[in-house]
């Protein structure tokens, strides 16, 4: 428990504390080249623990390691000010505006850069993903067999992509909101047949998987008849009764027709197959009632190759990822004032957290990725032209830059105190459902 707390913590000072302190750095070093008094730059919020003071700029380590933050001299346009050069508000309208773009922009670079490296020093991957969509067969019970999709479909066209590859399909999943549908063109027999995909599950339960997968066995029930025949975890299951499997459905469906009959299995352990028989014994079924089982909990496996990639082409897979997942950002925007997407639909500061610490757990480069993610939502969302954001803040200098004049006090008071609310109206409901989702009874 004590480790999954720690794992959970590293996660979110990572996941969510790094981009935001990357962006901070943005402002600051774009605010120190324009001639900005910095006071503060804070490493953690809260109460100063200990810093050093280098010129007019207090470097501090704060209490809370989540992020950080950069106060500067004057930048508080309610507050009164003396009016001094070094002043951001007495910088020209465009200085204060690449201020304000150096965040989003530092968050877009950061992003850039953690996939370039995440694609350099290269791991081990599905060798599917890299192929078009094609569908060999689709597990009962599965949102694919729900969405009609069938074995020898070809995708032919995913969100306006032509011949989209399972990667793409992965991207598109990963990236929507759960509950939402993508459009399809399923290529069936020749004919152009248009389906949706429901988002929410991996590329396997969406639309079927696209070879023929190992039957992996991941775990012996104790004292089940697979356990007294010598099964293990990590044995493959290649055939039943001398007849090839298909997938992990077919091996239940196959027991259930022997009614308890002796069956023959064909196993491959450590690269040599072994043969071994077992009787299936009657057991109670989560749906009520009784089943033919062996004991084993079983999956799929599918080949995998080691994908690295040399400085250019993986800058470039970098830019693509980065350019879609922006995109995309910019579709759920768009769609929650379009009521497509919903509030509770979103994840808040709960679910980061939770995916932040399941990142941790799955190996530094998992933590990358959702790094590279977190840092391109945080770029996005920022330059949205709402108050307190870097958006909001270049939105009003682009209005007085346009109009050669300052907007009132008056107006700048009433259009952050709207966005707050705004904002925090939004916050709550999405806290309101995070929760929820953490604690779903109550």
């Amino acid at each position: 428990m004590a480790t999954n707390i720690l794992t959970i913590a590293i996660g979110i000072v990572f996941g969510l504390g790094v981009v935001i302190l990357v962006h901070e750095w943005g402002h600051f070093i774009v605010a120190k080249a324009f001639g900005v008094r910095v006071d503060v730059f804070s490493i953690g919020f809260g109460p100063r623990l200990f810093g050093v003071k280098r010129g007019t700029t207090d470097y501090r380590v704060s209490a809370l390691p989540l992020g950080g933050y950069v106060r500067m001299a004057g930048d508080n346009s309610f507050e009164e000010r003396k009016k001094e050069p070094d002043e951001l508000l007495s910088k020209p309208r465009w200085q204060r505006v690449l201020i304000a773009l150096a965040g989003p922009a530092m968050n877009v670079l950061t992003a850039l850069v953690i996939l370039t490296a995440v694609y350099m020093h290269g791991a081990e991957e599905f060798v599917y993903l890299s192929q078009p969509i094609q569908i060999a067969g689709v597990f009962n019970d599965s949102p694919a067999a729900t969405a009609g999709f069938q074995p020898g479909d070809r995708i032919v066209q995913l969100g306006g992509v032509k011949n989209p590859t399972w990667y793409r399909l992965r991207m598109e999943l990963l990236l929507s909101v759960p509950g939402n549908t993508l459009d399809a063109t399923v290529d069936r027999n020749g004919t152009l047949v248009p389906a949706k995909i429901v988002t929410g599950a991996d590329e396997i339960s969406a639309v079927g998987y696209p070879v023929k997968p190992q039957v992996a066995i991941q775990n012996v029930v104790s004292g089940t008849p697979a356990d007294r025949a010598g099964l293990k975890a990590g044995d493959h299951i290649l055939g039943l009764n001398g007849v090839e499997l298909l997938n992990p459905s077919d091996l239940s469906a196959r027991i259930q027709k022997t009614s308890g009959a002796p069956l023959q299995l064909l196993l491959e352990r450590g690269g040599q197959q072994v043969s071994v028989t077992l009787s299936p014994e009657l057991s109670a079924s989560p749906n009520g009632g009784q089943t033919w089982q062996i004991g084993v909990e079983i999956g799929p496996e599918f080949p995998k190759a080691m994908r690295r990639y040399f400085l250019f082409p993986a800058m470039g897979h970098s830019i693509e990822d980065n350019t879609f997942m922006a995109k995309q950002i910019v579709i759920v925007v768009g769609d929650l004032f379009r009521r497509k997407v919903l509030l509770k639909q979103l994840e808040g500061p709960l679910g980061i957290a939770r995916d932040s610490g399941d990142a941790a757990r799955g190996g530094p480069i998992n933590l990358l990725i959702l790094m590279a993610s977190i840092s391109m939502n945080l770029a996005v969302l920022n330059l949205l032209p709402i108050g307190p954001l870097d958006g909001g803040h270049i939105a009003l200098l682009l209005v007085e830059g346009g109009i050669r004049h300052d907007l009132s006090l008056r107006f700048k008071e009433r259009f952050v105190t709207v966005s707050v609310v705004f904002l925090l109206l939004v916050f709550g409901v999405v806290m309101y459902y995070d929760v929820l989702r953490l604690f779903p009874r109550l």
